[in-house]
């Protein structure tokens, strides 16, 4: 019931013309969201609404490899050039020194609500051998004040287009986080995988309500995970791309993997269907919404936050 007028509401909202989140019932508070569609031209740009690359060595990936500020660019759609898509681009010969992940996130504001962003994963590199565990993402992450902290937080999707993590196969894994330490690696978490190639765009949302999270891709439901990983504060919304050190081809080719974001969504503590995501985001642009931001700095401020 909670749900059904939570879309009730949302589906009143998008027949105000021209905008989204106004209610047509004169009592209604408009909802706290964050969108981007990532039209910008530089980083400069983004970082004014409160996107950092991050620059930080460190866990995960490639010890000791660079985190690394120009791959996070923009471009023009490959399927629509009238739309520009972040791109995120991450490179390995196998070594420390000639490897380049790549991370960027948002403000560290978010906890319950709503959760959405249309990715284009890659299941091959651009160029060079093909076969490295590399993970493609999209999350949301508080920092690890210690090891097995249990006030922290952490929700991700993570496209292994050439498997790792105990599968073969190529897989998209929702993955909810109570806890971990990194030496010795100790994890509390619960995860399911959906095995299918995701090549090219999906729509990726993730509920966060009533000790339930539940992760969709394309609107199919294929996790769901409960009170136990659920988190407790709040966290940045990150996107980031990065190889696996136990699976690598064995080459010292270069090898470089992209995956574009063409535009993230978060409704503070509503729950809203993947269809009604999808509508929301086609009135904003219809409206020329480029990007809004009415969710409030967590009180006290939380720092900003971009690396583990």
């Amino acid at each position: 019931m909670l749900i059904n007028k939570i879309l009730i509401k949302t589906q009143a909202c998008l027949l105000v013309a021209g905008t989204v989140g106004i209610c047509a019932t004169a009592n209604a508070k408009s909802p706290q969201i964050m969108f981007d569609d990532f039209s910008y031209s530089q980083f400069s740009d983004a970082e004014k609404n409160g996107w950092q690359i991050r620059d930080e060595v460190g866990h995960p990936g490639i010890k000791n490899a660079t985190w690394w500020r120009e791959g996070v660019t923009f471009h023009p759609d490959p399927i629509n050039h009238n739309n520009t898509v972040m791109r995120i681009t991450a490179k390995t010969d196998g070594s420390a020194q000639n490897t380049r992940h790549t991370q960027v996130c948002h403000s560290r504001k978010f906890k319950e609500g709503t959760y959405a962003a249309r990715v284009y994963f890659n299941d091959a590199p651009q160029y060079g051998p093909d076969g490295d565990a590399v993970i493609q993402t999209f999350y949301a992450i508080s920092p690890l004040k210690a090891p097995m902290d249990k006030n922290y937080s952490e929700m991700d999707f993570e496209y292994l287009p050439n498997g790792g993590w105990g599968t073969e196969r190529l897989a998209l894994f929702a993955t909810s986080w109570e806890t971990f330490q990194l030496t010795p690696w100790t994890k509390v978490n619960a995860y399911d995988y959906h095995i299918e190639s995701l090549q090219g765009w999906n729509t990726l949302v993730l509920q966060v309500a009533d000790n339930t999270l539940k992760y969709y891709v394309n609107g199919y439901l294929f996790a769901q995970h409960g009170a136990d990983v659920y988190p407790e504060v709040p966290m940045s919304i990150n996107f980031n791309q990065w190889f696996d050190p136990n699976k690598l081809v064995q080459s010292t080719e270069m090898r470089q993997y992209y995956q574009d974001v063409d535009w993230v969504y978060f409704v503070k503590n509503e729950v809203v269907e993947p269809t009604a995501v999808v509508k929301a985001v086609e009135q904003l642009r219809k409206s020329n919404v480029a990007q809004r931001d009415t969710v409030p700095d967590w009180k006290p401020k939380q720092p900003d936050y971009c690396s583990l």
